[in-house]
């Protein structure tokens, strides 16, 4: 009984003390490496965030100087937009005036072909029919042997090219080469506003009863 006795107080004493231990404070040592380790979760988690802040200012700040220098080359390449119906370009004159068709066709007599700027800024001609209004369509001005302005004659009713003495029609049609082919067409309205438009001829163009070739 004796023994026995003495067994249960080491066990007494033994749950006590693993009891005392286990509700003991921290060391004091301990509790500052976990303070330091938040504090440097907390400002790696500030810094990352304010790297994500400048990343995204550097991106829009790029991004904005990019466009402010693309655009315009961008822009400059695109032809120039009518701002009227059927998405027509304005025809306009020599310096670069919209040509309004009243005025026009005032100051032209019948069976006139005169230059405008047309599509794309090139040299196109405005045909004025015999009953004083617009024909549907112009003619552009680029002879198709090697590039050279075509004027028209009126006296002897066609486009002649003085560079190599390729002849057209009053349409645009090949009479003479060396020109392979036709004049290219564009169409040609007045737009609600009166001005002078024109579009691309994309159908089959009526002189050859073929696909257009400038398209």
């Amino acid at each position: 009984n004796s023994f026995n006795m003495k067994l249960i107080a080491l066990a007494t004493a033994l749950l006590s003390a693993g009891s005392a231990l286990g509700f003991a404070p921290a060391p004091m040592g301990a509790n500052r490496v976990a303070t330091s380790m938040n504090a440097a979760a907390d400002e790696l988690y500030i810094d990352q965030e304010r790297r994500n802040i400048m990343n995204l200012i550097l991106v829009g700040s790029a991004g904005v100087t990019i466009a402010g220098l693309g655009l315009p080359y961008i822009y400059f390449f695109l032809p120039p937009s009518a701002g009227g119906g059927g998405g027509g370009v304005t025809a306009k004159n020599a310096l670069g005036d919209d040509l309004m068709a009243a005025d026009y066709l005032e100051s032209k007599k019948a069976g006139d072909r005169s230059l405008a700027q047309g599509l794309k800024g090139d040299a196109t001609y405005l045909i004025v029919k015999e009953d004083k209004t617009l024909e549907t369509y112009g003619l552009n001005a680029v002879c198709t042997h090697l590039g050279c302005v075509v004027p028209w004659s009126a006296p002897n009713n066609k486009f002649m090219c003085p560079c190599h003495g390729s002849q057209y029609a009053p349409t645009g049609a090949v009479v003479r080469g060396p020109a392979p082919l036709p004049l290219a067409l564009a169409h040609c309205e007045t737009g609600a506003d009166g001005k002078i438009l024109f579009s691309t001829w994309s159908e089959t163009d009526f002189r050859t009863d073929k696909k257009p070739w400038w398209n």
